[in-house]
């Protein structure tokens, strides 16, 4: 992990001694240490054995302080590989997710019951579940199993889990049982109603499946986070939350440079067709767009003007974490379908904007079809004007700068996404962190996840106040 900051005339710079208090270590966990801090917290933060107990966890991790807050926002899939290790930090997380994705399998959920998106909230619950005992693991394999992509064969498997008779339920006990059964089979007895509409298992998801049979019989999105974190066994001071508190259905829109309106967050992101299959947002697996993402926007989900734009409230409980937390984080992943939907939303931006803390761009490794084109400015760029609601009414817009947002970047050494740090330095942001990867044979390069966490929680108070662009002083050239 190495630190680049540019200082006027804007000339990469990092530190290579070892002697120095804000050296970069060059073994693989390597860490920032800044100015002034005590032996103490310059400790190595400790890495648990699965299982240990969050506070002794927490408290080793930071020398006996108090573990440090964090608020993320990410959709439901790239930020989940780090999950784990995160969890060996600090346990006090807020994951922030949109409530609008339109595929896979919530998108036949959304299609016959309605209702706002609830995949990538299961699916970070899910991450964030217990694995301490047997039947905790038992409880995960079967909220997180997905029925086969043969539409007959992912009926049958449904019938047999619905009724309790399939393998998956080896190993629950019965309150776990019937507790999960009566939701499954509740959701099951609302798809039936709607005899209209005939629902495709294919690739379902059962902890979707949960989720919108609980959300439908309590009429609450919050209600049915409770009851899964509660019994998924999510520690308690970890929040999932939406970033939209809604029972209703929520359309994603997007407006392109060249002024063409793409409806719907699947339609954006990867666009299948009308075929029903496993996602794929490589930008080589899909026709490019037409023009650059201008801004994402909420639409009408109803009525006969389905192109009217609207502006959902955003979650109080979102805005009131936001007060709190000692680090925000925009995390990796797609970029205008996942982490601009939360961005959007009166509040958002003015609460950001007033809080004194690290906020971290975790800049992605590879180019996906949404932000083709795009340099780690570029990125910056999106979510200043996605906070600032540049492009929306103009009575709704904020006029704060990049900086006010965005004031650290850690980048995946090897990625793909361009280091303009001259036009990040115009911005006022210096603190651009290089972090170790690992190469995914599905996705390319991504952050090693013990490497990420190590660096991003460095940059917790006390830490970031003092790593100013004066004390790098030794010439450096980078290259992704």
């Amino acid at each position: 992990m190495a630190l680049l900051a540019t200082t006027p005339p804007y000339t990469i710079t990092t530190r290579t001694s070892a002697a120095t208090p804000c050296s970069a270590s060059s073994s693989r966990s390597r860490s920032l240490r800044a100015p002034g801090r005590s032996a103490a917290s310059r400790a190595p933060r400790a890495m648990a054995a699965p299982g240990a107990d969050s506070a002794a966890v927490a408290a080793a991790a930071t020398g006996g302080s108090a573990p440090p807050s964090l608020l993320v926002f990410s959709g439901g899939t790239a930020f989940n590989g780090v999950v784990e290790e995160l969890k060996k930090v600090t346990t006090q997380v807020v994951h922030v997710l949109p409530v609008s994705d339109d595929g896979g399998s919530t998108a036949e959920i959304v299609r016959v019951l309605g209702g706002p998106a609830v995949g990538d909230i299961r699916s970070r619950c899910l991450r964030l579940s217990d694995e301490s005992t047997l039947e905790a693991l038992s409880v995960r394999r079967l909220l997180g199993h997905r029925l086969p992509l043969d539409s007959s064969e992912a009926k049958l498997e449904w019938y047999q889990i619905v009724e309790g008779e399939h393998s998956l339920w080896d190993g629950v006990s019965r309150p776990y049982r019937e507790t999960i059964r009566a939701f499954l089979v509740y959701f099951h007895s609302e798809i039936l109603r709607r005899s209209v509409e005939t629902f495709c298992f294919t690739n379902g998801s059962i902890g979707n499946f949960f989720f919108a049979g609980a959300r439908i019989f309590f009429q609450s999105l919050d209600a049915a986070i409770f009851l899964f974190s509660r019994v998924s066994q999510i520690p308690a001071e970890s929040l999932v939350l939406p970033v939209i508190s809604t029972n209703d259905r929520l359309t994603l829109g997007c407006e392109l440079w060249d002024g063409t309106i793409i409806r719907g967050q699947n339609e954006i992101s990867h666009p299948s067709n009308g075929h029903r299959e496993v996602v794929n947002k490589d930008c080589n697996s899909c026709t490019a767009l037409p023009s650059s993402i201008k801004r994402v926007f909420y639409m009408s989900s109803e009525g006969s003007n389905l192109l009217h734009e609207v502006f959902p409230q955003a979650n109080q409980t979102v805005l009131e974490q936001l007060s709190k937390v000692d680090c925000i984080v925009y995390a990796m992943g797609s970029l205008f379908t996942s982490v601009c939907p939360s961005l959007v939303l009166r509040g958002i931006g003015e609460t950001i904007a007033s809080r004194s803390i690290p906020k971290v761009l975790l800049l992605n490794g590879s180019h996906d079809r949404e932000t083709i084109g795009l340099c780690a400015s570029g990125f910056v760029t999106a979510i200043t004007d996605s906070l600032n609601r540049t492009y929306g009414d103009p009575d709704k817009s904020l006029k704060n700068h990049p900086k006010d947002y965005v004031n650290a970047i850690l980048v995946p050494i090897g990625g793909q996404i361009p280091l303009d740090v001259e036009n990040l330095a115009s911005k006022g942001i210096f603190h651009v962190i290089t972090v170790e990867s690992v190469v995914d044979e599905k996705v390319g390069v991504i952050f090693d996840p013990q490497s990420l966490i190590q660096a991003l929680t460095g940059l917790i108070p006390g830490q970031m106040d003092s790593l100013q662009p004066d004390c790098l002083t030794e010439n450096a050239k980078f290259a992704c």
